[in-house]
């Protein structure tokens, strides 16, 4: 039953993404975070008990998104195990964000297209942190790839690898850990303190999803006859291109099945951040470039399914 429940989740991905007005777990998730770090803010007033702050932030939102998940789960069951399974089922969906990730690229996509290129800004400032107000279309293009090509990693591969690992609590437990990454993860003097924690607690639980990722996205590359090859060597090669110790796996695996260059400088809170350069340059990137990244992103996705079931079957869990 389990693995129906979330072969069910990942289907219900696919055809609803994430509709901006339905409820979701994860919009609950960050508004606890910001208020939470209003009230640390308020009594903490030096960096080092900022970095206490930030520990107590983490402990508090992981662990209260764990325990209300299970006690909705239990309590959904109680009145009836069907309802209990269609809450699984939908709480299980919410932690997966690949067509929500689809959606959004082609937002960009659709906007470049069109000629449109303050609305191909506007449009990527929903999905990346840097400062679009002056990029470029290959600039726009190589953003939204480098966006699909990370968050496939923790939208995706992550979130199903702990689902299936621990249960839906588990996996809600590590959208919270994303999610705080996103929030208050940043290396700048802002967030350097406060967010300490919950960006080293991230690249933990990133840590074998990412690497997986790199097989995953070789695999597809093959399938999809883009360059196989060079995913699988330059995601090598490049892995550590990147102040993350995960996110580069992913980026230089895309980068070398497309045989383009991702990184360089950019800017974040109006503080130029210069990355390296990922990949090889044998193209300029393109426009069309997003859509070979989403569907190298959605096969990577059905991969990571499949390899999760394979895992749990031969192990014998999750099959009950």
């Amino acid at each position: 039953m389990s693995l129906l429940i979330y072969c069910s989740a990942f289907i219900l991905d696919l055809i609803l993404g994430d509709p901006p007005h339905w409820p979701h777990p994860i919009r609950l998730i960050g508004t606890a975070i910001a208020r939470t770090e209003q009230m640390i803010r308020r009594l903490s007033r030096h960096e080092r008990v900022l970095y206490v702050g930030g520990a107590v932030l983490w402990v508090v939102i992981v662990s209260l998104s764990w325990g209300l998940t299970w006690l909705v789960l239990q309590a959904a069951a109680a009145i009836h195990p069907w309802v209990g399974v269609a809450a699984c089922v939908w709480l299980a969906y919410t932690t997966l964000a690949g067509r929500c990730l689809a959606d959004c690229a082609n937002l960009v996509y659709r906007a470049q297209g069109q000629g449109d290129i303050e609305e191909s800004r506007r449009q990527l400032s929903y999905i990346v942190g840097r400062d679009t107000r002056r990029l470029d279309n290959a600039q726009i293009s190589r953003a939204v790839v480098e966006t699909v090509a990370e968050n496939t990693v923790d939208g995706v591969i992550a979130p199903m690898f702990y689902l299936f690992l621990g249960g839906v609590p588990l996996a809600m437990a590590y959208k919270a850990i994303n999610t705080l990454d996103s929030m208050v993860g940043y290396q700048h003097e802002k967030y350097r303190a406060l967010g300490y924690v919950s960006a080293k607690m991230d690249d933990l639980a990133n840590w074998l999803p990412a690497r997986l990722s790199w097989l995953l996205f070789s695999v597809a590359a093959l399938l999809l006859r883009y360059d196989a090859r060079g995913a699988l060597t330059i995601g090598w090669r490049d892995r550590y291109q990147h102040k993350s110790p995960n996110c580069a796996w992913s980026e230089a695996a895309v980068a070398g099945a497309l045989g383009i260059q991702l990184g360089g400088a950019n800017d974040y809170f109006g503080q130029r951040v210069e990355k390296p350069w990922i990949g090889d340059h044998h193209r300029l990137i393109e426009r069309d470039d997003i859509q070979r990244t989403i569907r190298l992103m959605y096969l990577v996705s059905v991969l990571a399914l499949l390899v999760d079931i394979s895992v749990c079957w031969m192990i014998g869990i999750g099959l009950s």
